[in-house]
């Protein structure tokens, strides 16, 4: 049976020593890890310019002993940072990691895009225009990049993010025609407050950018008042079965990345998520 793998980001341990964060997350029974270096690592140096192989395969190497891979580095920069400088360093970060990305057994870097609004208080009447503009000029940087070193640049859309639809998401890949863009899907970001049409989104994402997608992140929507919360997967209003039976059928044994949820409940909810699938063929 081809089934889905999950995994839960790596600082969901918390922030620790790295082999306290190994053996905390080997406790998880999870099969990968979604690793941002400094949230997750606690004793060793990995701000901009620190990394080299030899310091990539000896993190590597520990979560290889505790039988977890690293499945994704996340690197959440604001691509469209709106002080130039900032956003260069920040470029220069994402860069850094696609470099080592393969050191450490990842096959991609992820980031999500920016705000919507970015621009809205320098460019009241063209501030999304803007904003994609200079969206899409990052993406064309970093995927070139990306194509050098032979790992893929992770694009996740949010509602309020510049890639904000399965539309935005679309267009970017179809303006930027790279091999090395692909997306990680976490339906409940682009779902929004817009609870009650979440079927019809996530079934566009899925017919517009479907054959895109390289990692997806799973959680769940609560309604606290006129509010929607984010939460544990399978007990809210999200059609977690459906969605997962989708995903299933577009990406078999694609990994899986639980959110909004505590180490000790991961266990559990792996376990609800393969009864609300139902029986595989």
């Amino acid at each position: 049976m081809f089934t889905i793998r999950y995994g839960t980001l790596a600082h969901t341990a918390g922030c620790l020593p790295l082999k306290e964060l190994t053996a905390a997350l080997q406790d998880y029974g999870i099969d990968f890890v979604q690793l941002a270096l400094s949230k997750a690592i606690q004793d060793i140096d990995t701000s901009t310019g620190k990394l080299s192989p030899g310091l990539a395969n000896y993190i590597a190497e520990q979560f290889d002993r505790a039988g977890i891979r690293i499945g994704v580095l996340g690197c959440y920069i604001n691509p469209i940072h709106p002080d130039p400088a900032i956003r260069r360093l920040e470029i220069g970060r994402f860069k850094e990691h696609l470099r080592y990305a393969r050191q450490f057994g990842a096959p991609m870097v992820a980031t999500e895009t920016g705000a919507l609004t970015t621009f809205a208080e320098f460019e009241p009447y063209r501030y999304e225009e803007l904003g994609w503009e200079t969206l899409r000029a990052t993406v064309e940087e970093l995927a070139e990049e990306a194509e050098k070193w032979g790992v893929f640049l992770g694009l996740e859309g949010v509602s309020t993010h510049t890639l904000s639809t399965p539309a935005k998401v679309r267009r970017i890949l179809d303006e930027v025609p790279s091999s090395a863009i692909g997306v990680v899907f976490d339906p409940c970001n682009l779902i929004g407050d817009h609870v009650q049409n979440q079927d019809e989104i996530v079934d566009d994402a899925f017919s517009l950018f479907g054959d895109r997608i390289i990692l997806a992140h799973l959680k769940d929507m609560y309604a606290e008042g006129i509010r929607i919360r984010h939460g544990q997967a399978g007990r809210g209003l999200f059609h977690t079965a459906e969605f997962l039976n989708k995903l299933q059928a577009h990406k078999p044994m694609i990994d899986v990345s639980l959110e909004d949820i505590q180490g000790p409940a991961i266990r559990e909810t792996v376990a609800l998520l393969e009864r609300l699938r139902g029986p595989q063929s």
